[in-house]
């Protein structure tokens, strides 16, 4: 029978075998034997050839005993048996590559283990085929920041204890713990509790500051016992924010890290309206108001509405405690190729199909709607996202058979990365919730 390729430059040696049986002393000039955790190969010297860097390719080079216990664990002069104390399933995947040159990453493997592995072997990860390189780069990325965000816990912990066991060093190690760290006791769960509260009566006096009688107030210049509640209800929210702020800011060990933080500068965008537009009010009193026709005030009034509504990021600080939100930013971040091509197909596809149904509608039309392809791109978003307002709909035949092609099309392409992206988030939220669990331990 002819043997294939992976016969001819290596064989798996079964248990049963003897490998005294038919041996003879000039067959250690053709073959070698590997044991790597108890699993035995046959290798033709002529497999090493190729890879001479490689671990394996330097017992050609071995003189002496003292050499070959330098590159394995342990050597059977008897049968020239060379014995690997290594994993032997990752070994499956390098011996495939030293048969054929094809290097691949075992689905069940760890990719921080396979690295060792490969390091120990002598192979390079640029040998890596492109269908499991880019799973490999992926899984070392996420293993990068899993480890940078546990060493600077060490780092902080390690810095805590320290620390001079002095009053103040206590208080900053207490402070830290109920800031940073909510499972770390009640005064932690506490201040958790206290910080979702006001964000959520913040929200809410936001959202009845908008009512129509009190706008009617504010444009008058009137300010009845309703709005003053309010602005005393925000003046305290306000306040706990400042207060936490400062806390979060005087506990931390680099400031200049602190500020730069996504989390601290939503913080400061949502915390400086509220002084920003109380110190406009304080200075303006005395002028015209801004419904005098004053366009100074004008602009100042608009300035003003537009800082009041950035208020609602306050929203965003509910991160802190929420792991799902925590792993929407993280999916966000790690996802950014796959929303990037997400974009693309939608601005071809609406890039494509608004222009035709211009031209369609505008000759085969009575009602002209589409006035301009610009109003068009309009349509085409709406409706490749499947929201369809109906404020612009194709009256032609041909111009629904569009419509139709689109709406399939948008359906298509927003379902291509929602596999990946969804992967991704369920990968991250197992990796944000591990990471809690080990903080808990802690």
């Amino acid at each position: 029978t002819l043997k294939g390729v992976f016969y001819q430059r290596a064989k798996l040696i079964h248990p049963q075998e003897d490998l005294l049986k038919g041996f003879h002393p000039d067959d250690r000039k053709h073959h070698i034997i590997i044991n790597v955790g108890g699993i035995k190969y046959l290798l033709p010297w002529t497999t090493l050839d190729e890879f001479p860097l490689t671990r394996l390719g330097q017992l050609k080079f071995c003189n002496n005993f003292d050499d070959i216990l330098n590159i394995c664990d342990d050597y059977d002069v008897t049968c020239n048996e060379f014995f690997f104390d290594r994993n032997p399933g990752a070994f499956r995947t390098i011996l495939t590559f030293l048969r054929v040159g094809k290097l691949r990453l075992l689905r069940e493997m760890c990719a921080l283990s396979f690295q060792e592995e490969l390091l120990y072997w002598g192979i390079e990860e640029d040998n890596l085929d492109s269908c499991c390189k880019r799973r490999y780069l992926q899984k070392m990325e996420e293993f990068t920041e899993i480890s940078e965000r546990e060493d600077d816990l060490l780092e902080n912990e390690t810095t805590g204890e320290t620390v001079e066991e002095t009053k103040i060093g206590l208080c900053m190690k207490k402070l830290q713990d109920m800031v940073e760290r909510p499972q770390s006791g009640l005064p932690g769960k506490v201040f958790a509790c206290l910080s979702v509260l006001f964000v959520t009566i913040t929200a809410v006096n936001l959202s009845i500051s908008t009512m129509p009688g009190l706008r009617e107030e504010e444009e008058k210049g009137e300010c009845s016992q309703m709005c003053y509640n309010i602005f005393i209800v925000e003046s305290v929210c306000v306040a706990w924010f400042s207060l936490e702020f400062l806390l979060r800011f005087i506990q931390a060990k680099s400031k200049f890290a602190f500020l730069r933080r996504p989390l601290t500068l939503i913080d400061i965008i949502a915390i400086l309206p509220y002084y920003i537009t109380l110190l406009v009010d304080t200075t303006s009193v005395g002028y015209k108001k801004p419904s005098s026709g004053n366009i100074y005030l004008d602009k100042v009034g608009l300035v003003l509405r537009i800082l009041r509504a950035l208020r609602i990021l306050y929203v965003m600080r509910l991160a802190r405690h929420s792991l799902g939100l925590q792993t929407l930013g993280l999916t966000a971040r790690r996802c950014t190729r796959e929303f990037g091509l997400l974009l693309l197909f939608l601005c071809v596809a609406i890039a494509l199909f608004a222009p035709l149904l211009y031209v369609i509608e505008n000759e085969m039309a009575d009602s002209q709607e589409f006035t301009s392809i610009p109003a068009c791109y309009w349509w085409a978003v709406i409706t490749m996202t499947t929201v369809g307002y109906g404020d612009m709909v194709p009256r032609s035949i041909p111009g629904q058979v569009v419509a139709l092609s689109s709406i399939l099309s948008g359906i298509l392409l927003m379902a291509f990365p929602v596999t990946s992206i969804f992967h991704t988030f369920s990968r991250s939220y197992i990796e944000l919730k591990q990471e809690q669990e080990r903080i808990m331990y802690r």
